[in-house]
């Protein structure tokens, strides 16, 4: 996370309903060998309570947890860009890079093998409802032997939510009129980043709650 309290002042609940509406982030390890990562889909809920996700049965992560919970970290990421000093309209600036990411630190560890296909319903739930003009799909839609032979290839795992970070660096260790004049470029700049409209409004706004205006 970065150091500047300026970026570190999203409520608990602003960054847990981050990391919840993302869904997908990266889960992160300690092994012998130095640290193991996998790129999961997940669901929570935006007030927090445990991570539930799942993995390929043949996940090195898989053979370290059948010998007990592992320490983790869930590495969300989301909107970013690279911002030119020129935009701010000031002298003296230097490039740099805003972005929003929150980090969720607890305990991994195996779920019974029993509630994996109610994971992936919920799962399956909460993207579907995010998609306009379909009807949602649901898992009865797989026949029975492929869908037992696809629940044999993956195992549900469960992380508790005992610690949250978040950065949300949007400019605000600028004054807000070179804030906004960054904001106002970036927005109709290109190829410069990730979902940059949305780091636009988040620039725009500076969220509530003890984020400076």
């Amino acid at each position: 996370m970065h150091p500047n309290s300026l970026f570190r002042r999203a409520t608990l609940e602003q960054n847990l309903a981050f990391a919840a509406g993302r869904g997908f982030g990266a889960l992160v390890v300690s092994a012998l060998d130095g640290p193991r990562i996998s790129h999961v889909p997940f669901h929570m809920a935006p007030t927090g309570g445990p991570v539930r996700a799942h993995l390929a049965r043949g996940n090195p992560m898989v053979r370290q947890l059948r010998e007990g919970g592992l320490p983790a970290v869930l590495v969300v990421s989301g909107p970013d860009s690279y911002i030119s000093p020129d935009w701010y309209g000031i002298a003296d600036q230097v490039p740099t890079w805003n972005y929003v990411a929150v980090h969720l630190r607890g305990l991994l560890r195996l779920r019974p093998q029993e509630t994996l296909r109610e994971h992936l319903a919920a799962l399956s739930r909460r993207f579907e409802s995010g998609l306009e003009g379909k009807a949602p799909w649901t898992p009865e839609a797989v026949p029975v032997e492929r869908m037992e032979a696809l629940l044999r290839g993956i195992v549900p795992v469960e992380m508790s939510v005992e610690k949250v970070e978040g950065t949300w660096k949007l400019g605000q260790n600028r004054p807000d009129a070179a804030r906004l004049a960054a904001a106002g470029e970036l927005a109709n700049a290109a190829g410069l980043g990730h979902e940059t409209a949305a780091l636009v409004a988040l620039m725009q706004a500076v969220p509530d709650a003890g984020l400076p205006d």
